[in-house]
């Protein structure tokens, strides 16, 4: 197992954090608890990634709380935090709403999925309402209204019923 920096307690912070904060999102709540497995799988996911600034910038969000509109750490919608991780990460404009991020992205299927692509749901049934950042291993982090900046499991049921599309800018 790769282990960022050699540290086993950066790994130990996230499994922790995960453990508190892993459900699913939207404004229906998820009352399945993570369990010690998930929580370990998410931190996996985290050690794994590539691009170790993504890995300081989803550490440094971690747990900040959700805010319709917002864009800094007093709070943070979905859709900012996937436009500051694009523009902050990797250098990329991307527009402020899900939907319209959605416009913004060329297609791609789950399974070619890569770090740092776009995944974008409909929790109300209708047009997009919620975008994640994909990560690895089928994990992805998002802000999420209940929970705040979260890893997660997109083999969840609740992210599988509500997901739409996905894809790279």
């Amino acid at each position: 197992m790769s282990v960022y920096k050699g540290t086993k307690g950066r790994i130990l912070i996230v499994a922790l954090m995960s453990a508190l904060f892993l459900s699913a999102c939207s404004s229906r709540k998820y009352t399945a608890r993570p369990s010690a497995e998930a929580a370990a799988k998410a931190a996996d996911a985290m050690s794994h990634l590539k691009n170790k600034q993504l890995y300081k910038f989803i550490t440094d969000w971690a747990g900040v709380q959700y805010r319709y509109g917002g864009l800094d750490k007093r709070g943070i919608d979905c859709s900012g935090f996937a436009f500051l991780l694009q523009k902050d990460i990797y250098g990329n404009n991307l527009p402020r709403r899900s939907r319209d991020q959605a416009d913004a992205v060329k297609k791609k299927s789950l399974g070619s999925l890569k770090e740092g692509d776009l995944i974008f749901f409909s929790f109300g049934g209708g047009e997009i309402d919620h975008v994640g950042v994909y990560l690895n291993n089928n994990f992805f982090v998002h802000a999420s209204t209940t929970r705040g900046v979260v890893v997660d499991d997109l083999s969840i049921p609740a992210y599988q019923r509500a997901f739409v599309k996905a894809g790279t800018l």
